[in-house]
């Protein structure tokens, strides 16, 4: 029997105390892709058909390069926050669990690093 008062227990955020957090995170991230995504499909939209020169010329710019920048990111923390909803619902065994949002964890940051790289290597000059 705990002493702990109702409100008490349910201020502990339950098991792994951070579970809101990942609700909003997730929500606040999918709200950002609505915007992100529409503008990465014009981008992409406006590639179309264009030689490299003017495909470089065009996602070199200012404005191109920050909603590209921002659509990934955006995209790989919603997706690293999705995965590790999907690994700790359906993975059981406790090492192979820790093991899997690891391995999300760094599959995230390798995915963001090189998209960001490689449109920063194009705003900056090849």
């Amino acid at each position: 029997m705990s002493i702990r008062t109702p409100l008490a227990r349910v201020r502990g955020l339950g098991s792994a105390k951070s579970g809101t957090g990942h609700f909003w995170h997730q929500r606040l991230t999918a709200l950002a892709n609505v915007p992100l995504t529409i503008g990465f499909i014009v981008i992409l939209v406006s590639l179309l058909g264009r030689n490299h020169a003017a495909v470089v010329q065009i996602l070199g710019s200012p404005l191109v390069a920050i909603v590209m920048l921002l659509f990934i990111g955006s995209v790989t923390y919603h997706m690293k926050i999705g995965m590790q909803v999907v690994i700790e619902d359906y993975v059981h065994d406790e090492t192979w669990k820790f093991a899997a949002v690891i391995a999300n964890i760094f599959f995230a940051i390798i995915v963001a690093a090189a998209a960001a790289y490689a449109m920063l290597k194009l705003s900056f000059g090849v």
